[in-house]
């Protein structure tokens, strides 16, 4: 089981090779004609789905909304509710398109030092904050009726983003290291020794109503490797490597021997042992954490997810289902809004193992640096055969099929996220940089067993 269960009834109630016979005339019809260059189209992209954490963030808090509809309807009446997690990548975001001049680094610090602020008196359960937060009075917004409480996973996105920001104005001017210094105590007041339960391995729900009745034990494979690192790199409450080895990796049970179009799935992938997870498995983690030269005693990481994006990639080419317009342009699975059999609106882990015949261009574009060839050629067949269906004011809408010639105009801050932080560590690796060169997450790595050729340790 993976909270992508719970994620799905939260929603329902509010170049590897040539593509084959299947997917071939589609394809040709719509082979991209170049206009611009692959650097100004990636730029365009960037830029355009930046606004989302810019322009469409919740106004009060300053973090990023869990959705935003540019219609303005919101079925549950939630446009002021904010994301944990999403607001991590958004930190991250924000990172960037200072770095880019997207904003001026001053209109960014001062966005940053709102933000900080928010979270410094939004309701904190063990030092970890909720799914949901609201944003106009910084209270718990439950997730489910005993997800009211503290969520380890989502938090700890979170504070990836508070170790960028803080190491990305550490060195700057008074105002900077100001807002720097306050990052910095929200990540050392997170409690990640409370969420092991007294055993060794983390829990990703903790509530003040609840204690740990959802009993929902972190073990990999999935998004939730990050949660590892940071508990293990956190200064003032880290937990024992025990944990990890034990937990997260099973005694070694994580480790998997199949394969699929002849590349080794490396890990066990929980729930989808055949072609891998979701792709998001392979954006959460990484988009602080560099998999470039990492390894441990049970993966390679860049290869586990190269491989885990390859394998999605082909099995777009294969299309056993044969949907239309599937194949080298038109690819990527992952979860996202989706569409249900009635044609209206839901949210799903699509993956090769649950696919539902809808693409999410985030799948694509976040795995940029695993793919770059065939990420560019997706971009660019979205961005010129489909624009007037896929693209809006925050960038690619969450959704599409083309073969039920479908479109969910929405966006998502957890798919919009990954976008921007992948787009800017495959140009500069910038947000890469900032996490892995922070001395507890090299310490904290290392206290693990890991080893980073690239960063050499």
């Amino acid at each position: 089981m993976i909270k992508i269960s719970v994620l799905f009834i939260a929603f329902t109630f509010l170049g590897c090779s040539s593509y084959n016979d299947k997917s071939n005339e589609s394809d040709k019809a719509k082979t991209p004609i170049t206009q611009v260059s692959d650097e100004e189209l990636i730029d365009l992209v960037q830029k355009q789905t930046f606004a989302y954490f810019w322009e469409y963030a919740e106004p009060n808090s300053g973090l990023a909304r869990e959705r935003f509809h540019p219609d303005g309807f919101y079925p549950e009446n939630d446009a002021h509710v904010v994301t944990t997690g999403g607001s991590g990548f958004g930190l991250m975001a924000i990172v960037s398109g200072m770095s880019r001049g997207y904003v001026t680094k001053d209109e960014g610090t001062k966005r940053l030092n709102k933000i900080a602020n928010f979270l410094a008196n939004a309701d904190r359960f063990h030092g970890a904050w909720s799914h949901w937060i609201d944003g106009n009075t910084g209270k718990v917004k439950p997730f489910g009726i005993k997800d009211n409480g503290g969520d380890l996973v989502e938090t700890s996105f979170l504070a990836a983003g508070f170790i960028v920001v803080r190491e990305y104005l550490k060195n700057g001017t008074a105002d900077e290291k100001a807002v720097s210094l306050k990052f910095d105590e929200l990540w050392k007041g997170i409690d990640w020794q409370w969420y092991t339960n007294n055993q060794n391995k983390l829990y990703w729900h903790w509530s003040p109503n609840y204690n740990w009745d959802m009993n929902f034990a972190l073990e990999g494979y999935n998004e939730c490797l990050i949660t590892y690192v940071m508990a293990a790199s956190s200064p003032s409450h880290p937990i024992t490597p025990a944990a990890y080895h034990e937990g997260w990796a099973r005694n070694g049970g994580i480790v998997s021997t199949k394969t699929k179009y002849n590349l080794p799935l490396i890990l066990k992938h929980n729930g989808a042992e055949e072609f891998g997870g979701p792709l998001f498995w392979a954006h959460y983690s990484y988009l602080g954490l560099d998999p470039n030269q990492l390894t441990d005693k049970y993966a390679n990481y860049w290869d586990l997810n190269s491989n885990h994006t390859k394998i999605n990639y082909l099995y777009a080419i294969a299309n056993p289902k044969s949907y239309k317009g599937y194949g080298a342009y038109y690819w990527g699975l992952t979860a996202s809004y989706s569409r249900n059999e009635d044609g209206s609106v839901g949210y799903d882990a699509h993956m090769p193992s649950n696919d539902k015949g809808v693409i999410s261009p985030t799948a694509a574009i976040s795995s940029i640096v695993y793919t770059p060839n065939e990420s560019k050629a997706f971009i660019r067949n979205l961005y010129e055969n489909y624009k007037n269906d896929t693209w809006g004011v925050a960038g690619f809408y969450d959704a599409h099929s083309q073969h039920y010639q479908w479109t969910t105009k929405r966006y998502l801050a957890i798919d919009q996220g990954p976008e921007m932080v992948m787009l800017e560590n495959y140009r500069t690796g910038l947000i890469w940089n900032l996490f892995m060169n922070a001395p507890e997450v090299k310490k904290g790595l290392i206290n693990l067993g890991f080893h980073s050729g690239k960063y050499k340790f």
